[in-house]
């Protein structure tokens, strides 16, 4: 094998390896998530989302980065968050709810903070604050559930306000709680490497609700998950969940049925509060009627990826048969 050929494969092979290195990121709440790139696939935030009235943050609780939030400043509310998911490990955190105070001014602390007896003017002009919820009839629902978090600390970063938005009781306990179990039992069973969820709302479309007339109350959630790397030898019944999969749930059981059906033979308590699970495509399609945003939330659509090791493996056997020719 001649000199040149042998470099040709080795620049070959350190070209494979290079997106599987990346260095640290430092920094304070941007424009375009730069500081929390990690939480999307490929490093990639969600595109067709115009930028005027949203405001990225990455999500800072004690010294680290947690996930990623796109939030709505005129609502007051996220339009979507972004994390990778993890086995949790220790029950929910009797956390108290928190702000971001960079919301209210642009050189305050990155860290989210926990609200203070008399709250700021600013922090209540910029976002929600623990007041609008209170006898609103809503739960304070997470967008990025601290049920999803292996550490306490991840578990307690989710309970931020720019995490959470006005969801109906039967639908945070009922339905949707479901499919947040049952997107972390897939994630444990099939998901050999990293998952990326995102999960948002939709608010409604002709006349927006409102809690303390400050905060949007979102008429659906939606949720998709990407998992590029899974097991090979997927049961059958389960092969459609992978590599996507995504669902829209209803948060106003007098809504119409054009995304999501009623259950008639539902319990009472639940019926109206129903989730449609669905592929990622069809997802992105009801965005698109929506939100009138052709938004793609996964670069390439999360594409079946293989492992390093198999790279690893391939390489050597390219460079391998390169040399016995």
């Amino acid at each position: 094998m001649s000199h040149k050929k042998m470099l040709q494969c080795s620049m070959g092979a350190l070209l494979l390896l290079l997106p599987w290195f990346g260095g640290l990121v430092h920094g304070e709440i941007s424009k375009n998530f730069s500081q929390c790139f990690d939480f999307f696939y490929k490093k990639t935030p969600p595109t067709g989302i115009p930028a005027e009235g949203y405001q990225p943050i990455c999500q800072r609780y004690q010294n680290r980065y947690r996930f990623a939030t796109l939030y709505h400043r005129q609502h007051r509310s996220p339009l979507y968050s972004a994390y990778k998911l993890s086995p949790p490990d220790g029950k929910r955190p009797n956390q108290a709810w928190m702000y971001e105070p960079q919301l209210a001014f642009s050189r305050a602390s990155s860290e989210m903070q926990n609200f203070h007896t008399l709250v700021d003017q600013n922090v209540k002009e910029s976002q929600a604050v623990d007041e609008d919820y209170k006898d609103s009839g809503f739960t304070r629902g997470h967008l990025n559930p601290s049920l999803h978090h292996e550490t306490e600390q991840d578990r307690r970063a989710t309970f931020t306000l720019t995490n959470i938005v006005p969801q109906h009781k039967s639908s945070n306990n009922g339905p949707w709680n479901v499919l947040e179990q049952e997107v972390l039992t897939k994630f444990k069973a099939f998901c050999n490497g990293t998952m990326h969820v995102i999960t948002g709302v939709m608010p409604y479309e002709s006349e927006p609700q409102w809690i303390n007339n400050r905060v949007s109350v979102p008429e659906y959630m939606w949720s998709a998950y990407c998992c590029p790397s899974f097991r090979s030898d997927l049961p059958k019944s389960e092969q459609r969940f992978f590599p996507t999969y995504a669902a829209v749930g209803r948060n106003d059981p007098n809504s119409g049925e054009e995304f999501v059906p009623v259950n008639v033979t539902a319990k009472p308590s639940v019926r109206g509060y129903e989730v449609r699970r669905m592929s990622l495509e069809e997802l992105e399609d009801i965005l698109r009627k929506r939100l009138d945003m052709t938004i793609t939330l996964f670069n390439g659509q999360c594409q079946y990826e293989m492992s390093l090791w198999w790279v690893c493996t391939a390489v050597f056997t390219m460079c391998s048969t390169s040399f016995i020719l």
